[in-house]
């Protein structure tokens, strides 16, 4: 049977939204894998607009929504519709966005919360023992989803997302880019994609076997 995942996004634009190519890439292994696939953000403003070309503020204000339909070709819907026993695994691109409008890690580090229609939707996946997976800053979120003890990566351990990481509880493990972390207990895998990558490439490679994983970890219903 076909498995379906869910995959939530977070603008469009690594500085204030979802990252452009873990997000396809994340979406073109899916469509290689068989996947059927629906992609989900929430209805919010984002924290701010940034311009990639110079990254200065720009003074506007744009949709979470809006922007990830960028990226979805228009396919995409309200994260408050997504409901878990609807589809088989989860899964969420970086970027700042994640940081930035899906959470308040950016400004808040160890003391941040979810976004409440996200982490809703995120623990009903996890509640369900369902796998996720996680990319680039996303395992940020980790412990607010799962709760203290969840074991990811976020590429180095020397990098500050990584000490909040462990000062809210989880556990940091090290991880090359072009490798995984799973966390068997919760169903949860991981990869530092652009925390570490100098390449397209080098962050294809590690999301692949994410996205291959995640898909062996999950059961059509």
């Amino acid at each position: 049977m076909t498995k379906k995942v869910a995959v939530i996004l977070s603008g469009c634009g690594v500085y204030d939204g979802a990252e452009i190519h873990e997000s396809v890439i994340t979406l073109l292994r899916l469509d290689q894998r068989g996947a059927q696939v629906q992609c989900f953000a929430p209805n919010i403003a984002q924290m701010h607009v940034i311009n990639h070309l110079t990254g200065e503020e720009m003074p506007e204000s744009r949709n979470v929504l809006t922007e990830s339909a960028r990226i979805a070709r228009g396919n995409v819907e309200d994260v408050r519709e997504l409901k878990a026993e609807q589809y088989d695994a989860l899964l969420l691109p970086g970027g700042f966005g994640v940081a930035k409008n899906l959470s308040n890690f950016a400004t808040a580090g160890s003391e941040c919360s979810v976004q409440p229609d996200v982490l809703a939707a995120a623990q009903a996946f996890a509640a369900a023992g369902k796998p996720i997976g996680l990319i680039c800053i996303a395992p940020a979120l980790a412990v607010k989803i799962f709760g203290q003890g969840v074991v990811c990566t976020l590429g180095s351990a020397e990098d500050p997302a990584a000490e909040a990481l462990q000062a809210m509880g989880g556990v940091h493990e090290e991880c090359a880019v072009e490798d995984i972390i799973e966390d068997t207990q919760h169903k949860l895998v991981s990869t530092p994609a652009y925390m570490r990558a100098q390449s397209i490439a080098e962050a294809a490679a590690g999301i692949n076997k994410l996205v291959d994983r995640v898909l062996e970890l999950a059961h059509p219903h």
